[in-house]
């Protein structure tokens, strides 16, 4: 995964912040669901100051072995819509250095360092390069990889069923 190297955009932050699940209790996404896309939801927001209604494609998911370890993967098109980026929320507690590991598949993506950590969780973000893109609408099962020490990662499996007809409606 690549790093973003652009700071992200204030109103794309206040739509993260709104659609944001908390790490404990059920999962749990805020604005109005426009679609449903397999296991994906497009939602939409006006964040406070934002012009326009802001849309996110996203799935919440919880690990299954632990109910208090939950995860948002949203996806989302920067406000002059040039850039999509790849947003994950990951429960407070995780350790920063490791960063957030991806594997599609049987397949070892890389990792996306977190940018930053707000009440409710810490983000990591990338830019969706094509060929990213072409792995999540064409691959099964994305495992997002957490890590609470440096010998324990924590696999979060989520479907991607839904992943490209929902990324192609995402306005």
């Amino acid at each position: 995964m690549k790093k973003t190297k652009t700071a992200p955009i204030a109103a794309l932050a206040a739509l993260a912040a709104t659609i944001a699940i908390t790490y404990l209790g059920p999962v749990q996404a805020q604005g109005v669901v426009r679609s449903s896309h397999g296991d994906w939801q497009i939602r939409c927001d006006q964040p406070p100051g934002a012009r326009e209604e802001q849309c996110a494609l996203i799935q919440n998911v919880t690990a299954e072995d632990r109910d208090n370890v939950g995860l948002s993967v949203i996806v989302l098109k920067t406000a002059d819509k040039q850039a999509r980026i790849l947003r994950v929320l990951a429960p407070l507690g995780v350790l920063i250095p490791s960063g957030l590991g991806l594997r599609i598949d049987d397949k070892d993506i890389g990792r996306a360092g977190f940018v930053r950590c707000l009440a409710n969780g810490c983000f990591a973000e990338v830019v969706l390069e094509p060929d990213l893109i072409t792995q999540l609408e064409t691959g099964k099962t994305a495992t997002f990889i957490i890590f609470q020490t440096p010998e324990e990662g924590i696999g979060i499996p989520i479907s991607l069923a839904g992943f490209k007809p929902g990324f192609e409606a995402l306005p």
